[in-house]
């Protein structure tokens, strides 16, 4: 992904943040406790800020990795290098930097995470807000649907569409994580709309003439925000758990392009004599997916206001 992507990646990012801020509270007041309960939150400065130095990483990854991922850099003097100055989270069986890999890396795994979340969850908070607010046999259908798609395992899903198309680039291996991850998101959506819906700010908009979808983009969709934000944050973290077991079996991101699943395979039959090799990148996965964990933990508390007083 190029500096571009990522600019776009992040202001996409900033963008959903700021209309699950407003979408929660028209008075200042109220924004301004909301973001006082999230960072009341134990966990939540240190996860936000494991994220913010990983997508920082990533995005610099030119200026803080000394070598291209991909370079050799001595086949012979260099293999399986321990951690040092010179390289300090040591070279892998083709003698790359392992640093310069983890960080291009990052750029991959949070990118094919983050995007294909929102694949996700756009698709699931459309289906779930037509289902919640229309009812009767749109409903049914589309939770009928929905109740197929959570029936079938998501890795027999995503490995049968990788057998019929072969080897994926990164562009449609989103897409692959994205449609076959937006079920549950949608069952989510379909129970706050079906509250919203009944509400009298909604029966004023539809006595004002405004049309059914006009309503849901207007009025519902915005005020069912809060679990569309916990489940983007949680679902970040399955998406990328989900991207590093493919690569790690090979049929996701290809070598030589640098992914944390793959560079886990890489060092997988060298666990006793090259820990570092598998030891780093695995070590990222966890430590972004609990950030993200406490991240989301830390949203749903302070999205809900029930906790008007914080922890």
């Amino acid at each position: 992904m190029t500096i571009a992507s990522w600019l776009l990646l992040l202001a996409t990012v900033a963008w959903t943040t700021t209309v699950v801020a407003w979408s929660h509270g028209v008075a200042r007041r109220a924004r301004r406790d909301a973001g006082r309960r999230f960072f009341r939150h134990p966990t939540a400065a240190a996860g936000l800020a494991v994220l913010i130095l990983l997508a920082t990483l990533a995005l610099c990854a030119p200026l803080v990795a000394p070598i291209l991922p991909s370079t050799q850099i001595n086949i012979t003097e260099l293999q399986n290098h321990p951690p040092s100055w010179q390289h300090p989270f040591g070279t892998d069986l083709y003698s790359r930097d392992v640093w310069s890999r983890l960080v291009y890396g990052a750029r991959v795994s949070l990118g094919v995470g983050t995007l294909g979340m929102l694949v996700a969850v756009s698709l699931g908070g459309m289906v779930g807000a037509a289902a919640g607010y229309f009812r009767g046999w749109a409903d049914g259908v589309l939770m009928r649907l929905v109740d197929v798609g959570l029936s079938v395992p998501r890795i027999f899903l995503v490995l049968a569409a990788i057998a019929v198309w072969d080897r994926l680039g990164v562009g449609p291996l989103i897409l692959l994580l994205g449609l076959t991850g937006w079920f549950a998101t949608s069952r989510l959506v379909r129970a706050e709309v079906l509250t919203l819906r009944e509400r009298p700010f909604t029966d004023a908009a539809r006595s004002l003439g405004a049309g059914p979808w006009r309503v849901i983009a207007r009025h519902v969709l915005p005020n069912a925000a809060a679990p569309l934000v916990v489940s983007a944050a949680l679902g970040i973290g399955n998406m990328l758990l989900l991207e590093a077991g493919l690569s790690f079996l090979g049929v996701g991101i290809q070598p030589p392009a640098p992914s944390w699943g793959n560079m886990i395979a890489d060092g997988r039959d060298l666990l006793t004599s090259a820990p570092w090799t598998s030891l780093f990148p695995g070590a990222a996965i966890a430590l972004v997916v609990m950030a993200l964990n406490a991240v989301a933990d830390a949203l749903r508390d302070a999205l809900d206001p029930r906790h008007g007083t914080g922890r």
